[in-house]
């Protein structure tokens, strides 16, 4: 699949979305390039349509782009709750696993979801996978003695590399923490790695977020489906 191809699927996939936003609604926004199509359509019906609601954010890039649009954004602090999530995900398993955090973004995301009503994916055809793990797998570490989780998480044999930018310096998330990616090519079981990587001290978070969403809408050449995850239904 090409990334022309790739990139209309996920279009496809932010528009279907976009249409679960109704007025009135608080809505997390996700963080990532099929989000940012989301984020465009919702910008379009709050400006062509009147549509009015409010946002919470998973990262600083999403408030920038949804706030360009004139749509308001608050602290996830100043709301009581939030009525849907939608994002994006990495990869996505048939028991509705996920892994996300590509984008960074993974602590605020996580946060975010939980503290949702309902939470949506919103993925091309190429996220959905049999078993996740190809995608590595990111953990957000406090820079504080990095070095030494990561030597830890070698040990395990979890194969982790620090995430670098274009000037090899250490990615930062929103929160000023570094990301470590684990090329673990398949988990077979994410809630027992899930347990054993939270109760490592440095680690703040990681990116498999297990048995949370309620639905997925895939992108898909023959137009957008929607997944139902039966646990959630």
């Amino acid at each position: 699949m090409d990334k022309a191809q790739q990139d209309a699927m996920k279009k496809e996939a932010g528009i279907e979305a976009a249409k679960l936003v109704k007025n009135g609604m608080i809505v997390g926004l996700g963080t990532g390039s099929t989000v940012r199509f989301l984020v465009d359509e919702l910008g379009r019906r709050v400006q062509e349509e009147g549509l009015q609601f409010t946002g919470v954010t998973t990262s600083r890039r999403t408030q920038e782009q949804a706030e360009g649009y004139g749509i308001k954004i608050v602290n996830i602090d100043d709301v009581d709750h939030i009525d849907v999530c939608i994002d994006g995900a990495d990869e996505v398993d048939k028991n509705f696993n996920g892994i996300k955090g590509g984008g960074a973004a993974l602590l605020w995301e996580k946060i975010v979801a939980i503290n949702s009503n309902k939470i949506v994916w919103i993925v091309d055809a190429s996220k959905l996978v049999d078993v996740i793990g190809k995608f590595p797998l990111p953990v957000e570490v406090i820079p504080f003695g990095a070095a030494h989780v990561i030597e830890r998480l070698k040990e395990r044999g979890y194969k982790p590399t620090l995430r670098l930018d274009a000037e090899g310096k250490p990615v930062r998330t929103d929160e000023n923490n570094y990301v470590v990616d684990l090329h673990l090519e398949r988990i077979d079981n994410p809630a027992a790695l899930n347990e054993d990587l939270i109760n490592m001290v440095g680690v703040v978070e990681d990116g498999l977020f297990l048995d949370m969403v309620n639905e997925v809408i895939v992108g898909d050449p023959n137009g957008p489906r929607t997944l139902i995850n039966p646990n959630k239904a």
